[in-house]
């Protein structure tokens, strides 16, 4: 049973600091993290490890951009639990405007754990976002998606196991977990760096999504510094009632959008690991 979901963003990126910045693996728009939020990274885990063990993560998911997985790393360390890539944690990008590609895709599990050995590269993605981007909705159903079929996998292969899991990932990914868990989808929410929501499962809950309870909210006092760089859907541009398209990745034009969505049949959810 999947009975507490931790959800934390990542921490603090080198790009709001500096233009002069280079990505690790190659991958545009993929920046490390900064010193400052390799230290909420540290601070994350540290308040992880200060938990009694029956209230600690048992496992991390992870968006497979590089800042994500460097702020699970030290989660990992200090725990001793792997870390799955999780592609439908992914970065939201609004729609990519017409004739300008597509957006960026990290690599595969295995690729990503040369950088980052915690990785367990056993566990295969549950989902991937379109490369096309996505609206407001469209990022809502995505996470709505994975985060079902993710804590029914667990669920179905392992019923009697309690399961604390971790999402490490971005801020209008994190809001779109939190709405979906909780059922509500005009829920205000704002995560800053490394900020932690936890969420319980009710007692009476007849599925995952709306089946759960928050008991944090974006939560920062783990932190010295508290909670940084907060943002909310309120904060994204919108014309004509539509979120303002994006630019693709150029030289991306002529590749292939795929896999996209849900990568497992509904109820379909053995042994991915």
């Amino acid at each position: 049973m999947v009975d507490r979901i931790y959800i934390a963003r990542h921490g603090y990126r080198l790009n709001w600091d500096t233009t002069s910045w280079k990505s690790v693996t190659g991958l545009p728009r993929d920046p490390p993290l900064a010193a400052f939020g390799v230290t909420q990274a540290e601070e994350l885990a540290v308040y992880f490890t200060s938990l009694p063990e029956d209230e600690r993560p048992t496992a991390i998911f992870s968006s497979p951009y590089y800042r994500c997985l460097q702020t699970s790393t030290p989660v990992s360390k200090a725990l001793g639990i792997p870390i799955y890539v999780e592609h439908g944690l992914s970065e939201w990008y609004s729609p990519v405007a017409p004739g300008s590609g597509l957006h960026p895709r990290p690599g595969s599990a295995t690729h990503l754990q040369t950088f980052f050995p915690h990785i367990d590269p056993t566990w295969q993605s549950i989902y991937y976002p379109s490369r096309k981007g996505e609206d407001v909705d469209a990022v809502h159903d995505r996470v709505g998606q994975c985060v079902k079929a993710l804590v029914e996998d667990l669920q179905t292969r392992e019923p009697e196991k309690p399961h604390r899991v971790l999402l490490v990932s971005h801020a209008a990914t994190i809001i779109a977990l939190v709405r979906e868990l909780v059922g509500d989808r005009e829920l205000k929410l704002r995560p800053g760096c490394c900020s932690l929501s936890k969420l319980e499962r009710k007692k009476d809950a007849g599925g995952v999504l709306g089946g759960y309870e928050a008991k944090l909210l974006a939560d920062g006092s783990h932190m010295e510094g508290g909670s940084t760089r907060d943002w909310g859907f309120e904060d994204i541009v919108i014309a004509d009632g539509k979120v303002v398209n994006d630019q693709g990745q150029p030289g991306s034009e002529g590749e292939v959008d795929d896999p996209v969505g849900l990568q497992v049949r509904e109820h379909d959810v053995s042994s991915r690991m």
